[in-house]
């Protein structure tokens, strides 16, 4: 696994690293004692998969504070999207800072999403699924929400947004 950190301090984006053979190739996909290394967290307490039916389906971008704050592991495993992550530590110098990759089934790329970060993706493609750990339970009293078109944030989504649900659309404004 290689990692590199982004401009968000303890983000990470994790390529493969190949072993290739007349079979095909092996790479591993997580490894606890690769993420202890970097200073990541490895708990995983839920493994999820999302489904995406058609391109320009957005989710996110959505977060947990404590006692349940959360880091994910993500990667597109069908199609392609592209994900967006929001510092949203206060005492951070990049607070309420962004950051976008695209992560497809071709490119294999895999993005480390702290604690205390907001996180969502738009659907490049339709069929685009995701399949991400988080480190705690889902715990609907300390979730919460940014909205993917505040102005505040000037996230540059690469294809319009066509498809959100009620309740990422009610996310409130920053300036609320």
């Amino acid at each position: 696994m290689k990692f590199q950190e982004t401009p968000l301090k303890g983000a990470f984006v994790v390529d493969l690293e190949e072993i290739s053979d007349d079979r095909g190739h092996f790479a591993r996909a997580f490894c606890a004692d690769k993420f202890k290394t970097h200073g990541l967290k490895p708990e995983i307490a839920q493994i999820n998969l999302s489904f995406n039916e058609k391109k320009g389906t957005i989710r996110g971008l959505h977060y947990q504070t404590p006692p349940a704050a959360e880091a994910k592991f993500l990667r597109c495993i069908t199609g392609a999207i592209y994900d967006v992550i929001v510092d949203l530590r206060p005492d951070s110098p990049t607070f309420r800072e962004h950051f976008g990759i695209e992560l497809s089934a071709t490119n294999r790329t895999a993005i480390y999403v702290p604690e205390m970060f907001a996180h969502g993706y738009l659907a490049l493609t339709d069929g685009a699924q995701a399949y991400y750990s988080a480190s705690e339970f889902y715990t609907p009293g300390v979730e919460g929400g940014l909205r993917y078109d505040d102005p505040a944030l000037a996230i540059d989504w690469p294809i319009p947004v066509e498809v959100v649900s009620e309740k990422d659309a009610s996310w409130p404004l920053i300036s609320d």
